[in-house]
């Protein structure tokens, strides 16, 4: 018989497999890497937040990035870290599926985080003099939420889809608990899964990104055709978000990969490291280009940690 997913009282995650001994060197090196980040994100957030030099539009969306940052990697380290020392690798049904809202939420918030960083480029650079007119601070404010709002509406739908599904199974063969995962296990018709699933990748993903390399195309034009001082602004203040695009769409394509394709034949190890990038190098990777990359933010930084 059937069962509805609230049904299903836990999931397996089968994609563990014994490390003996070396399940602690595991834990310790994953331990210090979620230190790391929320070392970092936290002292440029107070960097940001304590100094009224750096209020402003391009700081602010960095501040809501490195906010995200901490969302998405506490989302997965803490049950990771719980789950590499466990010898039953189970998770309840309702943790199970607030993995995933954090998760997919962390993903669809960093899109909109990066498309609306975007929007703040090509108003400083292509209307230098409307600047401060174009990004008020009421629209700041109404971007910031827009980065935010949308996408955990669209994670909200696409999880109480997923919840009224009928499951034949309990096994997820990850680390940890997505969609995709959960909706494999269904035994019920998930043709609205699916569809809702296409359109929700299309606004979350592909619009985003559209977005950005239309601002970028917009950047682009400028800098071809203005001072060597124009393209030295572009260059500075653009290279951080471009590297952090990039760096967050090659991890999303790894994830999909091993999520969508059989690869029986890669090292299992491969395979976690590969799922795991886009939740553990971003969230690192942010901090570190924008705190080295920025002239302010750099010297913000010094002024609070001088050294002797």
């Amino acid at each position: 018989m059937m069962m509805n997913s609230t049904q299903v009282s836990y999931f397996v995650l089968s994609a563990y497999f014994d490390t003996r001994m070396l399940k602690y060197f595991i834990f310790l090196v994953l331990m210090c890497l979620y230190t790391v980040i929320i070392g970092c994100n936290v002292v440029l957030i107070v960097v940001i937040c304590v100094n009224r030099s750096l209020h402003e539009p391009m700081y602010l969306f960095l501040c809501s990035l490195f906010v995200n940052e901490l969302y998405g990697s506490t989302g997965l380290f803490p049950f990771l870290l719980i789950q590499i020392l466990s010898d039953v690798h189970t998770v309840s049904a309702p943790l199970c599926f607030l993995q995933v809202f954090c998760i997919h939420s962390y993903v669809t918030v960093e899109f909109f985080n990066l498309a609306v960083m975007s929007y703040d480029r090509y108003v400083a650079i292509c209307h230098p003099l409307r600047y401060n007119v174009l990004m008020s601070r009421r629209k700041l404010s109404g971007l910031i939420a827009a980065s935010w709002l949308p996408p955990v509406l669209l994670v909200v739908i696409m999880i109480s889809l997923s919840f009224s599904l009928q499951l034949c199974g309990n096994i997820i063969n990850k680390v940890y608990c997505d969609n995709y995962s959960v909706v494999k296990l269904a035994c019920s018709d998930t043709t609205v899964n699916n569809i809702y699933g296409l359109i929700s990748t299309a606004f979350s993903v592909f619009v985003p990104v559209g977005f950005i390399l239309y601002t970028y195309m917009r950047i682009l034009k400028v800098c071809f055709s203005g001072s060597k001082q124009t393209r030295q602004k572009a260059v500075s203040t653009c290279t951080p978000h471009l590297a952090s695009l990039l760096n967050f769409c090659v991890s999303c394509v790894f994830e999909i990969i091993q999520s969508r394709f059989q690869l029986s034949a890669a090292p299992p190890t491969l395979r976690i490291v590969l799922s795991l990038y886009f939740l553990t190098c971003q969230p690192l990777f942010n901090p570190l280009m924008y705190g080295l990359k920025l002239s302010k933010i750099r010297s913000m930084w010094r002024s609070l940690f001088p050294l002797k």
